[in-house]
C-alpha cells in the first residue's frame, strides 16, 4: 500500500523578475514537514513550479499525493499544456518554445513517480496549510533580502 501525502506549495516573488521564495508543507501520517529556498533572480511562476518539484523531491518513494496549489499557471501547465508540449517537442501551440521549459521537464519527471490528485486553491483565503506555505515563501525572501 502506498503512503498518502498531502502536500501544500507557494511560491513568492518581490518583483517579478526579482527575489523569490517557496514553500511547502507535507503532512504525512501524523508527521508535519516544511520546506522552504530562495532564488535571488527569479518570477513567481518559477517558484511556484519549484515548490511543487521540491515538494515531490522531498518523498523517498512513490506516494499516493493530494497536491494543493494556488497557482493556475501550474494547474493548467500539468492538466491541459503538458501532454500538448510534449507531444509538439516542448513548444507551445503557438509553436514558441515552453517557458521555464526546465522546470516543466523537471515536473513531468516527478509527476511519473506518483498517483497525484491536484486540487486548486484560492490564495489568502484562510487555507491553513496553504498559508503556512505562503508563510514558509515569505520568509525564505526575508531570511536572504534582510540579512
Amino acid at each position: 500500500m502506498s503512503v498518502k501525502v498531502v502536500i501544500y506549495t507557494d511560491g513568492a516573488c518581490r518583483g517579478n523578475p526579482g527575489p523569490g521564495g517557496w514553500g511547502v508543507v507535507l503532512r504525512y501520517q501524523g508527521n508535519l514537514k516544511t520546506l522552504k529556498g530562495f532564488d535571488p533572480e527569479t518570477t513567481n511562476n518559477r517558484m511556484e513550479l519549484t515548490a511543487v518539484i521540491e515538494g515531490f523531491r522531498a518523498l523517498t518513494r512513490s506516494c499516493d499525493i493530494e497536491l494543493h496549489t494556488d497557482s493556475k499557471y501550474v494547474m493548467q501547465g500539468v492538466n491541459e499544456w503538458l501532454s500538448n508540449w510534449k507531444r509538439n517537442g516542448w513548444k507551445t501551440a503557438a509553436k514558441k518554445p515552453v517557458k521555464n521549459i526546465d522546470l516543466w521537464q523537471q515536473l513531468d519527471d516527478e509527476v511519473a513517480r506518483h498517483e497525484i490528485d491536484w486540487n486548486w486553491v484560492k490564495g489568502h483565503s484562510g487555507v491553513e496549510d496553504n498559508e503556512f506555505a505562503d508563510q514558509l515563501a515569505n520568509a525564505a525572501i526575508d531570511a536572504e533580502t534582510l540579512a
